[in-house]
C-alpha cells in the first residue's frame, strides 16, 4: 500500500525555505520553515517530518508548532549528529528537504471535551507544545489544563518566555521543575514525577499526556496509575531510530507496531508490556 500524506505523495521531498532561526540552548536551534506558496504542511500535532540536507542526509523531526499557526511551521533541532549539525549550520534563506508529515499524533477529537495533563520531561517540551499551543487556541473546546515542565537545569529550559505567558494564564496551571537549580531559579527542584502527587484530577475524564526521554516514562506512568487514571487514558509519544517514515526499514519497530506509521502516539494500554516500547 502506498502511504499518502495530504496531497503530497510521502515519498516525495518538498524543499522548504528557512524563515527564521534561534539558538536556545548550546545544543538546541529552532527553525521556522516555509513551503512554496506558503502551504500549510497539513500536520496533526505529535506528528513528525523527515528532514533533509543536500549532501548529508535525512532525519526524522518532531513538529512543535500548532496546526492553528499558517503559513509556516516550526522545528527544534538538537545536534547530535551529521544531520543535526548540519542543520546547525544553516540560516535565513538557506533551504531544506521535507517529507510528511509521518505518524500518528495525539487524538485530539477523543481530547475534546476532557481534562488534560500534560508532562513534558527535557526536549519532550518540542513535540508536546505542537498540542498545548493547539489546546490553547481552541481553549473553549477542553476542560482543565495542568501542564507540567522537567530539565536537568534552569539553562536547559526550552520556550521560556512562552511558558511564562502560559504560566500567567487564568485558565491554565503550570508547574516547572529541574534537577539542579542555580541562586536564580526560583520554582521547584527534583524530578518532575514530584509533581504529580499535588495535582488534583477527575482521573475518569483525564488524559495524560508524556513526552520525554525513555527514562522517565516508567516512573511517571506509574504515579499516574496511582491516580487511577485510566491505561487508555495515558498518552505516550515515543522516540525511536526511525529512518524512512513510512513503515519500510524497520528500524522503528515495537514487537508489531512501525513507530513511524502506528504512532509516535500510542496509549499505554497499547504497548504495556511491550518490552521495546518502554
Amino acid at each position: 500500500m502506498k502511504p499518502e500524506h495530504g496531497k503530497e505523495s510521502a515519498y516525495i521531498t518538498q524543499p522548504g525555505t528557512i524563515r527564521n532561526t534561534r539558538q536556545m540552548t548550546r545544543l538546541e536551534k529552532y527553525f521556522e520553515i516555509t513551503l512554496p506558496r506558503q502551504r500549510d504542511l497539513g500536520h496533526e500535532p505529535g506528528q513528525f517530518v523527515m528532514v533533509s540536507v543536500p549532501g548529508v542526509g535525512e532525519a526524522p523531526i518532531s513538529i512543535s508548532s500548532s496546526p492553528t499557526k499558517k503559513g509556516c511551521f516550526e522545528l527544534v533541532v538538537r545536534k547530535v549528529g551529521a544531520v543535526s549539525t548540519a542543520l546547525h549550520a544553516l540560516d535565513s534563506g538557506d533551504k531544506v528537504g521535507i517529507r510528511g508529515p509521518f505518524g500518528k499524533g495525539f487524538p485530539t477529537a477523543i481530547l475534546e471535551g476532557n481534562d488534560l495533563l500534560f508532562i513534558a520531561g527535557g526536549l519532550g517540551i518540542v513535540p508536546l507544545r505542537s498540542l498545548i499551543n493547539f489546546v490553547i487556541d481552541n481553549r473553549k473546546d477542553f476542560g482543565k489544563v495542568t501542564i507540567l515542565l522537567g530539565c536537568k537545569t534552569p539553562q536547559d529550559m526550552l520556550f521560556n518566555e512562552e511558558v511564562h505567558q502560559w504560566w500567567k494564564r487564568l485558565d491554565v496551571s503550570c508547574s516547572c521543575t529541574v534537577d539542579r537549580s542555580d541562586p536564580d531559579w526560583k520554582g521547584n527542584v527534583g524530578l518532575i514525577t514530584g509533581l504529580i502527587p499535588g495535582v488534583s484530577l477527575d482521573a475518569e475524564r483525564t488524559f495524560a499526556v508524556v513526552v520525554g526521554p525513555p527514562i522517565m516514562y516508567k516512573f511517571v506512568i506509574l504515579e499516574l496509575l496511582k491516580k487511577d487514571i485510566p491505561e487508555r487514558q495515558i498518552l505516550l509519544s515515543l522516540e525511536r531510530h526511525m529512518k524512512c517514515g513510512v513503515g519500510k526499514c524497520g528500524h522503528c519497530q515495537i514487537g508489531e507496531y512501525y513507530c513511524c506509521q502506528d504512532g509516535p502516539v500510542f496509549s499505554y494500554d497499547r504497548i504495556r508490556g511491550k518490552h521495546e516500547a518502554l
